[in-house]
């Protein structure tokens, strides 16, 4: 897998997750739509921390900085 994932995405993936898990378990938003949001933000977390996300690749598109 290629990298496709720069560091200015990674964080807001990051913070995003970290709000996602945050609403969700002080129950500002329960049931299935909590649920949804927990697992869009595992897969943001679990992509920042690969670097690689299998949508960017289906795109085109690369938010990695360019080699020199």
């Amino acid at each position: 897998m290629k990298k496709n994932v720069g560091n200015a995405d990674k964080m807001i993936r990051i913070l995003i997750a970290a709000v996602a898990a945050l609403l969700f378990f002080t129950n500002v938003v329960t049931g299935t739509a909590g649920l949804i949001l927990l697992a869009a933000g595992g897969i943001l977390l679990v992509t920042s921390l690969i670097s690689f996300c299998p949508l960017y690749a289906m795109l085109g598109i690369n938010s990695c900085p360019r080699k020199a």
